[in-house]
This record gives C-alpha cells, sequence and structure tokens, in this order.
C-alpha cells in the first residue's frame, strides 16, 4: 500500500517541523513547503493528494495557493486543508470561497489535525461556513 502524500505549506519553521514529524509518524509522506511560491512550485512538479496550507504567509499566502489547487485539472478535486490564526466569519468565507475543504483554527492539537486529515481522505466536502 502506497503512502498518502500530503503537501505541508507553513512559514513557520517549527510548526512545519512539528506537524511534519507528527502526520510522518501517522503514517503518511509529507512534503514541506516555507511559503506559498514554494508549495505552488512542488505542486506544479509532484502529485500530492492532500494539502494543508497555512493561511498568513508572505508573499503567495494559503488563499492564494488554494485558488491555484482549484484552477489546475490535475489537482481541483484534491482536498485542501488551511489553518488560520485568524476566526473571523470573513476569514472563514475566504477559505470556503476559494475552496478549502477544511478549516482548522491555531493553535490545534496534533491528534485533532490527524483526525481531519484522516477525515480528508474519507470524504472532501467542500467548507462550510
Amino acid at each position: 500500500m502506497t503512502q498518502q502524500r500530503i503537501l505541508l505549506a507553513d512559514d513557520e519553521p517549527r510548526l512545519l517541523h512539528v506537524v511534519g514529524l507528527y502526520l510522518s509518524m501517522e503514517g503518511f509522506e509529507v512534503r514541506e513547503a516555507s511559503d506559498g511560491t514554494e508549495a505552488i512550485a512542488m505542486l506544479e512538479t509532484e502529485q500530492f493528494d492532500l494539502a494543508i496550507l497555512d493561511v498568513m504567509m508572505p508573499g503567495v499566502d494559503g488563499i492564494e495557493v488554494c485558488r491555484h489547487i482549484r484552477s489546475q485539472p490535475a489537482t481541483q478535486s484534491m482536498p485542501v486543508l488551511v489553518f488560520t490564526s485568524l476566526s473571523a466569519d470573513k476569514d472563514v468565507e475566504r477559505a470556503r470561497l476559494a475552496g478549502a475543504n477544511h478549516l482548522i483554527t491555531k493553535p490545534f492539537s496534533l491528534p485533532g489535525l490527524g483526525a481531519v486529515v484522516r477525515s480528508c481522505f474519507e470524504d472532501a466536502p467542500a467548507l462550510t461556513g
């Protein structure tokens, strides 16, 4: 059985390391990007089963990466999970309109994140506000 591949993009090195390590220990193959530009470049050359994107990254943010994913035939149906420290209704709406399947508010628990990741592979419904 092949591992499910996750693209993890966040500009916070510590969070990127901790989340990447946790998801690897949970049995996923994780590739890390330190910003949105790097994430888009990886999406152009590699195949992923899920993208986990930080909303607030300098330059190309997670919302723009999500829009890019939805605009490409090869990735348009891939589940996208976004995390953010913002939880206002307008931020949830921005993520929903960009095509995110799930939104997780920081701070979050690693087991909780793992449960959401597993649910993304079971079912990929649209994010509801």
